[in-house]
């Protein structure tokens, strides 16, 4: 196991800077009242410091910073405020994947799109689980993975990825929610591009859409039933398999599929935190490591 202060101090200069236009002289985002003593920039550092490092339970990694990094962390808060605290920033985190993205990627005009699954609990327990229920508009409901050929409950998570493999923009919806329905909110996000996805996409009228209105060339294989049937050059289906590698790398380095969480607020800022914590390892992959940005697991070694 690495030790996380000194994985702590790696991450915390690149969030620093990257948030500068966002923080204050001691680390904190700019508001009313009193600062705190251990600063807003400390607990999205120690976020994606503890999920780089596989550590996705809260209970556990206090439990380690209190009996193993008393000295390192002398201001630390107690669990609950870190909790609290860490959802109200999950502005100031998003904010922080998006310019780590631009600094990976300056220019791109190549993506991948896909969703994967995000279960909440078995279909079996879906009845009587009260995981994120708070309200209709945000709770799980049950939806079909074609990938797997079988049905879950809980959460569709929908990315782009640039042709290199860094997330360029992310989204969460209920299971129900077809993949086809996200290209609708594609057109706020991306412009000017070559869009790649799979048959889940396939729409002529929202391909021409996209085209006509912000110019994006969305390529979707064709179905072997359809007339002018053509097989997908294998250039462009090794292309599109970057995206699934991202999502393999979430599931085993992140463990994005383990939830302890209870409402959908929590919910999301784990996923967004799994989700920048391996953008930044990316970034010290390219810029200081030099290694090839896949290399999520060697970033930190």
């Amino acid at each position: 196991m690495h030790n996380i202060k000194i994985v702590f101090d790696k991450m915390y200069p690149i969030v620093k800077k990257s948030l500068k236009d966002h923080i204050d002289a001691q680390g904190n985002i700019p508001r009313v009242g009193r600062k705190p003593k251990f600063p807003d920039i400390s607990i999205i550092t120690l976020s994606l410091a503890s999920e780089s490092l596989g550590i996705d339970s809260e209970n556990y990694l206090f439990g380690k910073l209190r009996s193993q990094y008393k000295e390192e962390f002398p201001n630390l808060i107690d669990r609950s405020q870190y909790n609290l605290r860490r959802r109200k920033l999950i502005g100031q985190i998003e904010k922080l994947r998006s310019t780590l993205f631009k600094n990976i990627i300056p220019e791109e005009n190549i993506f991948i799109i896909d969703s994967m699954p995000l279960e909440i609990c078995k279909i079996s327990r879906s009845k009587r689980s009260k995981i994120c229920r708070q309200s209709y508009e945000s709770s799980p409901d049950k939806g079909y993975c074609s990938a797997q050929n079988s049905y879950f409950y809980g959460y569709k998570l929908h990315g782009i990825c640039s042709f290199d493999g860094v997330f360029n923009s992310i989204d969460i919806t209920k299971a129900s929610v077809h993949d086809i329905h996200y290209l609708e909110d594609v057109k706020e996000q991306i412009s000017n591009a070559y869009l790649l996805g799979d048959k889940a996409y396939l729409s002529k009228e929202i391909q021409i859409d996209l085209f006509s209105s912000v110019n994006i060339s969305l390529n979707v294989p064709l179905r072997k039933n359809q007339d002018n049937f053509k097989k997908q050059p294998f250039h462009l289906r090794k292309a599109r398999k970057r995206i699934e590698t991202l999502f393999s790398q979430l599931c085993d380095q992140f463990m994005i599929r383990r939830n302890y969480a209870k409402t959908f607020d929590g919910f999301r800022t784990r996923i967004l935190s799994k989700i920048t914590a391996m953008t930044i390892l990316q970034f010290i992959n390219k810029f200081i490591n030099y290694r090839p940005l896949g290399n999520i697991k060697y970033a930190l070694a």
